[in-house]
């Protein structure tokens, strides 16, 4: 079987497991933690970055940090996964979805203004597959409305965003927030685990706070008061240092990974351009002001019946492909209090799009066979 994903070691993430159990200090906030913090506060210019013990708590300590209470309004892309909508909605936040592009799984930009109202608190978008939404205009739409921009960048380590003066930022580095993950499928992995950055040095002290429990626990062990209590709402945030540890041996060999991934991505793209040519499938749009990290690898197929078709006949040959996100407007969770609505791009893509097999150990023997495979499925087109 070629599975969809394979959780893998690449240098001493075992090693550095036995040093932080060794180190007497296994809950949060340790040597290790402390490392990968500032391997991306360095590394990509992230103000203030936290770890924390997924990207969902990083998505919910952004909406703690927004204040978002009973009856504001966050806009959120029908096409993701459920916590970048779930960290508004428990705080009493009202979701309102906006659609895909037409020919690319990201929030559509241009769609964004019409849904804001008075109302209106926060604008999540998702860079889907670590492909950049377009931040220069979702910005320019947060500071004439004064709104949070909060980027779910679970997918989008090491991938960057182009602005039209050419100036270039890392995605996370330019919204108010940004949540990131590294649970197993993501390209840098620590089981679980994600983080939350924080990109305006006024809430820096409070998202302290709000990640160890409501208290002043973190200010009182860098001796700045002398006793800690419970000051702000919060939860416990805060990963273990076997999360940690292992997740800096994969920080540490971050470019030999992602060298990996991209050829790896390479190698698909190159092998289904003839498939793309003759309309047969799409492949992955990358907007010029993008980047590709490589996170994923899709085509996109013709209608919902081609693409189960697909699936069964990769399942047969002991492949397994994954489709992905069922539009949100549709879940059973927000149907019970909300009408229908129209979103036909997000639909296209729920219907439609297939992830292939994508993991640092996949082989070149193996990737061969997923590709003459899906070009024999196609040969009749």
């Amino acid at each position: 079987m070629i599975p969809f994903n394979k959780p893998f070691i690449i240098g001493k993430e075992l090693k550095y497991i036995e040093e932080a159990v060794l180190s007497g200090k296994i809950s949060g906030d340790g040597m290790f933690t402390k490392k990968c913090q500032q391997f991306f506060e360095e590394k990509y210019h992230f103000p203030k970055v936290l770890l924390t013990t997924s990207c969902t708590d990083a998505l919910e300590m952004a909406a703690i940090l927004c204040n978002i209470k009973e009856g504001d309004e966050v806009i959120v892309p029908s096409y993701t996964f459920v916590s970048s909508a779930n960290a508004f909605a428990l705080r009493g936040a009202k979701i309102i979805f906006v659609d895909s592009c037409t020919n690319n799984p990201n929030i559509d930009a241009e769609k964004i203004e019409e849904h804001i109202t008075e109302k209106t608190k926060v604008i999540v978008p998702v860079h889907y597959a670590g492909v950049a939404c377009d931040m220069e205009k979702i910005m320019a739409l947060a500071k004439k409305y004064n709104l949070f921009v909060v980027e779910d960048a679970a997918q989008a380590i090491d991938s960057y965003y182009t602005f039209s003066d050419g100036t270039k930022k890392a995605l996370g580095a330019i919204g108010h927030f940004a949540a990131f993950s590294f649970h197993e499928t993501k390209n840098i992995i620590a089981g679980e685990g994600g983080m939350l950055v924080i990109n305006d040095s006024k809430f820096f002290e409070r998202a302290e706070v709000i990640r160890e429990k409501g208290t002043n626990r973190s200010a009182f062990f860098r001796g700045e008061v002398n006793k800690y209590g419970w000051v702000d709402l919060g939860s416990s945030f805060l990963p273990s240092e076997i999360i940690s540890a292992f997740l800096y041996a994969q920080l540490e060999n971050l470019d030999i990974i992602q060298a990996k991934r991209i050829e790896i991505w390479q190698r698909y793209s190159n092998a289904f351009k003839s498939l793309e040519e003759k309309k047969c499938i799409a492949l992955p749009n990358i907007p010029s002001f993008a980047d590709n990290n490589a996170h994923m690898f899709y085509i996109i197929c013709k209608n919902y019946e081609e693409r189960t078709n697909l699936i069964q006949y990769l399942k047969a040959k002991d492949i397994h492909p994954v489709f992905h996100y069922l539009s949100l407007n549709k879940s059973d969770y927000y149907l019970a209090t909300n009408p229908k609505i129209d979103i036909p791009n997000s639909d296209h893509f729920t219907d439609n799009l297939l992830r292939l097999p994508f993991y640092y150990e996949l082989s070149k023997d193996d990737q061969d066979k997923i590709i003459q495979l899906i070009l024999t499925f196609y040969l009749p087109c």
